[in-house]
């Protein structure tokens, strides 16, 4: 492992870091490397950058994960999609970085996740589950030659019908022959992935800003914009990233992007009885495209998803369609013993992704491999991909940063640097011992001894298991700044309106009460 020159140590983010660090960029504003965007790619580039000795900056204009990256399935997909629809090399790539986060970078965060497709009659057209049954197989093969063993990633079988039960207790019954089960990965959440990259890019020292607006970028200097305070400084870099996903054409006006909506629908595990596998429910007419019901934590099963052209002005937070709720609940019902309705719901979400115009063909048939552009203002514009690539979408960008403007950084070494929380990270401590919940262990790993000190360990509100604690620490190291930012991004309470509603008054007296600390 290269010796870690920039290592700080310091991954702490907060209102009062953040205070003194627009105050340091005041006095110097000059840095090697300006990332502006602060979602999953434009944290694995400061990451990215910081780690390789690069003085570095990351903007984000309002939080940490505010866009794509927190409308994700929460999975980390091998990339049997792609080789369906004989895109090996997009495959490959995720099949790789897949076993880089499960192993190396983040194995706390990510589990292994049955995918469960039921062999029902009239589930499949004919032939299509030896089409499926084909396919899985590709994908183990992938896994293994990838180099993800086994272990990690258990090989793909056939269970009988009792064990289908077990995976996904609500599966239809009738006329059950079993089921076929692939494993891929699952993270615990993706706002969690997101914010330990940010905290481990703090470690190696790179600024992390939000509520900080890029303006008038090009590819050496950009007008920073405290929308705090409203407070202005210039900041000249020897290199700027553009990782501002679906937003990437405002920054850069020669990229072409057209977005495409993934939606998922939200309710409550008991629906389907607590399933610890994925129902994976084939779409009709289709070899390569399923409805997943996907068990979440704070008891929550999401169902999705679409691709579905979005055209227009780019929403903070996009809303699913009539048209794409109803095709999700047609698909998945048809694998369940009880349907689910719309009054089923407790919510629904959609996400935007941030795909490169190609001028042509259904946005389900774009390629979801990345770019990395050079616009003619000098601006190195990463855009594309996929969540699972973040770290290689990262490198790329930074590569290319590199090369352009001759900066003086050490080789890439992202693919075996831990994440704060990770088991090899020189921070982790052993888990906690005594009465802390075990929905905490889950998201915090080994820096949960770290959220246990932060508060207490009773719940936020009666029935949620979400601690104190974790509110506290979200505004004390997690770069949380507002109620907003706690509900709706660190702790997930928010993607269902009636539970934030529930706890939002503690969590504004909680928030309230950190935030003063900080000023005293």
């Amino acid at each position: 492992m290269p010796i870690d020159h920039q290592y700080t140590g310091t991954s702490r983010l907060n209102a009062e870091r953040r205070t003194l660090d627009l105050e340091a960029l005041g006095d110097d504003p000059h840095v090697d490397l300006l990332v502006i965007g602060g979602g999953i790619t434009g944290v694995g580039a400061a990451l990215d950058g910081a780690s390789r000795g690069l003085r570095t900056v990351l903007v984000e204009s309002r939080d940490l994960a505010f866009g794509t990256s927190r409308w994700s399935s929460k999975l980390v997909h091998g990339g049997l999609r792609y080789l369906a629809t004989g895109r090996i090399g997009v495959a490959w790539e995720s099949a790789v970085e897949r076993g880089i986060l499960m192993t190396r970078t983040a194995p706390h965060l990510t589990r292994a996740m049955p995918q469960v497709v039921p062999l029902l009659p009239g589930l499949q057209r004919p032939g299509q589950a030896s089409l499926i049954r084909a396919g899985f197989h590709a994908g183990d093969a992938l896994r293994r030659s990838a180099g993800t063993s086994g272990t990690v990633l258990p090989r793909v079988r056939r269970v009988g019908a009792a064990r289908t039960r077990q995976l996904v207790p609500g599966v239809r019954t009738a006329g059950l022959r079993g089921a076929l089960v692939a494993h891929d990965g699952q993270l615990v959440d993706d706002v969690r992935l997101v914010v330990a990259l940010a905290r481990t890019a703090a470690q190696y020292g790179a600024r992390v800003l939000t509520r900080v607006r890029a303006e008038a970028v090009t590819g050496t200097s950009a007008r920073l914009v405290d929308t705090l305070t409203g407070q202005e400084l210039t900041l000249t870099a020897g290199a700027v990233v553009n990782a501002t996903g679906v937003w990437a054409d405002e920054v850069d006006e020669s990229i072409r992007l057209r977005p495409s909506r993934g939606t998922h629908l939200l309710v409550d595990a008991a629906k389907l009885g607590h399933p610890t596998g994925a129902l994976t429910v084939p779409v009709p007419g289709s070899i390569s495209r399923f409805v997943f019901a996907l068990p979440q934590q704070l008891g929550r099963v999401a169902i999705g998803l679409t691709d579905e052209d979005a055209p227009g002005p780019i929403p903070d937070v996009p809303q699913p369609s009539d048209t794409e709720i109803a095709f999700i609940l047609d698909t998945i019902n048809n694998g369940l013993a009880t349907e689910i309705t719309k009054d089923d719901l407790l919510g629904a979400y959609a996400g935007l992704r941030p795909l490169i115009d190609s001028g042509d063909g259904h946005t389900a048939d774009i390629s979801r491999e990345h770019a990395v552009l050079e616009s003619p203002s000098g601006v190195v514009t990463v855009i594309g991909g996929k969540l699972t690539t973040y770290r290689r979408m990262a490198q790329d960008a930074v590569d290319t940063a590199v090369r352009l403007r001759g900066l003086p950084a050490r080789a890439c070494w992202t693919d075996r640097l831990p994440l704060i929380g990770a088991p090899a990270h020189r921070d982790s401590r052993p888990l906690p011992v005594g009465p802390v919940p075990a929905s905490l262990l889950y998201r915090y790993a080994g820096i949960s001894q770290d959220v246990t000190e932060a508060g207490e360990l009773a719940p936020i509100v009666e029935g949620m298991d979400v601690t104190r604690a974790e509110i506290a620490y979200a505004v004390s190291h997690e770069g949380a700044l507002d109620v907003e930012d706690v509900l709706d991004r660190r702790t997930r309470i928010g993607l269902v309106a009636a539970d934030a509603d529930r706890a939002r008054p503690a969590v504004e007296e909680l928030v309230a009460q950190c935030l003063g600390l900080q000023r005293s």
